[in-house]
């Protein structure tokens, strides 16, 4: 009795609580700070995706994708516990089964990990990996940045030569303007390593510590935590206190010094345009060394950040692995995007069909699915309107796509096996049987210039 009980009381309480949910507004927008990608603006991101895949082939990335969901001290240990994403900003939560669980909130730490996860440090050293994917942070929406947004990375692991450096601000330069945003400007310091960094860290905190009442209140938290941080703090009044901060960059020691210095010869011989910005310093913990960001604009017009990156030599042991050197960045898809439109980018446009598949009656649409599947096995990009009732409809649709030719199959060219195949620009029409369709479509659009499904991904 007990057990039949229990059983109704559940059963009482979940229909309460669909009976609630029911009561609540349906609400048809996504959360806040989500936003839908419209087929208006899908060319855009076809554009962004065909580059970075071509240039991550070209310069030898493997590709890896990794969880939306990873264990959230991967990201505290990783990213930094004193950092605004992890004390701030990432979406925890607990599974059912008591597993404690983030949304990424960046891509570098889950990549390190599955480096380490599955054996990566065997392979052919420098091991370069290239990844794709939304990333998500609970902060304040505003133009570019929204709280589920997409990245770009490209990380190499297992060389610290400072020619790897250059090669990766090199891609990333390679990206951006191969979007179309031609002017591009790289921002680049260093931040030594853990042996000089803490000489100037107590040599920072002397100079926060006599300007402690001008910082905000973050920035009074990160001089405990992470001083650093504060020489990257937006804010006017923190701003103007770390333009005359000590820099890093005079208080490196000899092997970072020389790291540096070389990296900038690299970046001078490949012609690439940089500033040193000494309150470079990036947010993450797990940066070391280089530093870098990618902005656009000119010198008098609007700038904005792109993307950045660094070194990050200690990560993999910091998570448990080998010690083993490596360095990457970042660049957000929608800030490309916005770019992009400001200054007229042409976005990727998709091969437009050149034929035409129309059909009328019954029997005629059952061939017409038959014959649409033979002409896109070969290659053929067309277009149809399956559904609509008149040939005048299809005709209309047809004229207004553009096309060169139109097949026209009716209920005698279904029982005849036979196609009628119509030029737009001419108006002269032709029947030709089902057999000799392909082929003869094919030589009227001139082979070498039909456009196929079965591209490479080049543009």
């Amino acid at each position: 009795m007990a057990k039949i009980a229990k059983k109704i009381k559940k059963m009482v309480k979940n229909k309460g609580k669909k009976a609630e949910a029911q009561k609540e507004p349906l609400l048809l927008q996504p959360p806040r700070g989500m936003k839908d990608i419209l087929p208006e603006d899908q060319p855009y991101w076809d554009h962004i995706r065909r580059t970075t895949e071509r240039l991550s082939r070209e310069y030898g990335f493997m590709r890896i994708d990794t969880p939306l969901v990873e264990f959230s001290n991967l990201f505290a240990r990783g990213v930094g516990e004193g950092t605004d994403i992890v004390e701030k900003e990432m979406y925890n939560f607990v599974t059912k089964g008591g597993d404690k669980v983030a949304l990424r909130p960046e891509m570098t730490a889950g990549i390190a990990r599955a480096y380490i996860q599955h054996g990566m440090n065997v392979l052919p050293k420098p091991i370069k990996l290239f990844s794709t994917g939304p990333v998500y942070r609970y902060d304040r929406p505003q133009e570019g940045r929204y709280r589920e947004f997409h990245q770009v990375n490209y990380d190499v692991f297992g060389e610290q030569d400072a020619i790897l450096d250059a090669q990766v601000i090199q891609v990333a330069a390679r990206v951006v303007q191969s979007l179309g945003i031609k002017s591009v400007q790289i921002q680049v310091n260093s931040i030594g390593c853990a042996t000089c960094r803490k000489e100037y860290k107590d040599l920072l905190v002397n100079y926060l510590e006599s300007k402690k009442q001008k910082l905000c209140a973050d920035c009074k938290n990160r001089m405990e935590h992470n001083p650093l941080r504060v020489l990257d703090c937006k804010e006017d009044k923190c701003s103007q206190v770390a333009a005359t901060a000590p820099q890093s960059v005079d208080h490196l020691c000899d092997e970072c010094r020389i790291h540096f210095k070389c990296l900038l010869e690299y970046l001078d011989e490949l012609e690439l345009p940089y500033v040193i910005n000494p309150q470079l310093v990036r947010g993450l913990d797990y940066y070391s060394k280089t530093v870098f960001e990618v902005w656009s604009g000119d010198e008098e017009g609007r700038k904005s950040a792109l993307g950045g990156g660094g070194r990050y030599d200690g990560l993999i042991k910091m998570l448990g692995g080998e010690q083993a050197p490596a360095i990457g960045f970042g660049l957000g898809v929608e800030r490309l995007i916005i770019e992009m439109k400001r200054v007229q980018a042409k976005p990727y446009r998709a091969p437009k069909p050149r034929v035409f598949l129309a059909q009328l009656g019954d029997l005629a649409k059952k061939k017409s699915l038959k014959l649409f599947s033979e002409l896109e096995k070969n290659g053929i990009l067309t277009a149809e309107s399956f559904g609509r009732g008149s040939l005048k409809s299809q005709l209309r649709v047809a004229d207004k796509i553009g096309v060169e030719l139109t097949l026209i199959l009716g209920q005698k060219e279904a029982l005849d096996k036979t196609v009628i195949i119509k030029n737009m620009v001419s108006g002269v029409q032709e029947i030709v049987s089902t057999e000799k369709l392909v082929d003869l479509v094919k030589k009227k659009l001139k082979t070498d210039n039909v456009v196929t499904y079965h591209d490479n991904g080049s543009h």
